[in-house]
């Protein structure tokens, strides 16, 4: 590097211009680079602005898919509980059926032949539809029975549908 006081001291016009050529280029470097790191400042808070902008959003989100989440386990848990309380509720039925009908096999056999047994079937429809006091509650009533002794189905009777018909309509022009 260049000795600078020694050039000062030889004040020659040729080591003055010299030194500041050196001068003016040192101090135009040194400007370049002032503005090059304010540059980069300004980058950088820029991307921290807009990185925290962007954290502030994901965790909103976050939070929102949280709640989201809570807000479905809980209707999950209650949909659960609906269906849990719904098949105890259908054992507790399939329980009363099944000793309703082997009740009413015992019937049967007492009585025996078929007298007997429509007889017993007529009992059975009075059983079925006790408590139906108005046309609504009866065409329900019947709907219901009719899904659920239906021939198509598992537990189906045709015999017995044919009873709740008859009952049904005995009914209805009753009212």
């Amino acid at each position: 590097m260049i000795d600078i006081e020694e050039m000062l001291k030889s004040e020659d016009d040729e080591v003055l211009k010299e030194l500041k050529a050196f001068l003016f280029k040192e101090n135009i470097r040194l400007e370049n680079e002032k503005r090059e790191i304010a540059e980069s400042m300004d980058k950088l808070l820029r991307d921290q602005r807009r990185f925290r902008t962007e954290m502030d959003m994901l965790n909103h989100r976050i939070v929102l898919e949280k709640k989201r989440l809570k807000d479905d386990n809980l209707f999950f848990e209650k949909k659960m509980e609906i269906l849990q309380e719904g098949f105890r509720q259908l054992d507790a039925d399939r329980k009363k059926f099944e000793k309703d009908r082997a009740r009413f096999s015992m019937e049967k056999e007492f009585w025996g032949g078929e007298k007997g047994v429509s007889a017993g079937m007529e009992d059975v429809c009075a059983i079925l539809f006790r408590g139906v006091s108005n046309p609504l509650t009866l065409r329900k009533r019947y709907k219901d029975l009719l899904k659920i002794f239906h021939p198509d189905n598992l537990c189906g009777d045709a015999e017995l549908v044919q009873m709740i018909n008859r009952e049904y309509e005995k009914r209805k022009k009753a009212e």
